[in-house]
């Protein structure tokens, strides 16, 4: 089992950033990838952002690129989300997840674990 704690969400205006954190614990090295998921109010969760373990390599939502960076420190077992010019739109409890096996899908069901969410709220 791996346990996953967010942390770094708030409330914030327009074009501010804010730097969410997950650390991981328990079984951390059968992971293999973390990403963030976000989930807006009468919505379904959307995949933000992936991180390989190992590799670093990293993929991202087409409406966070270039503003949002994610990023890993493996001695510490976590990951960090960092956001940048956020928008209204950004409002969401943000999520953090953890697979043990390789794919290519960002799908929710994708990922075997997830920490209990954090709330960002982007004013305008």
């Amino acid at each position: 089992q791996v346990q996953l704690v967010e942390s770094g969400g708030g409330l914030v205006q327009a074009g501010d950033s804010l730097r969410l954190s997950c650390a991981a614990s328990g079984r951390t090295g059968s992971i293999t990838t973390m990403g963030w998921f976000r989930q807006a109010p009468g919505k379904e969760r959307d995949f933000v952002a992936t991180v390989r373990w190992t590799s670093s390599s990293t993929d991202y939502a087409t409406s966070v690129k270039g503003r949002f960076t994610i990023s890993r420190d493996n001695a510490k077992n976590t990951v960090y989300l960092q956001m940048n010019s956020l928008k209204p739109e950004d409002t969401a409890v943000y999520y953090c997840a953890a697979r043990t096996y390789y794919t290519s899908k960002y799908v929710p069901a994708s990922f075997d674990f997830w920490g209990q969410g954090t709330q960002v709220t982007v004013s305008s």
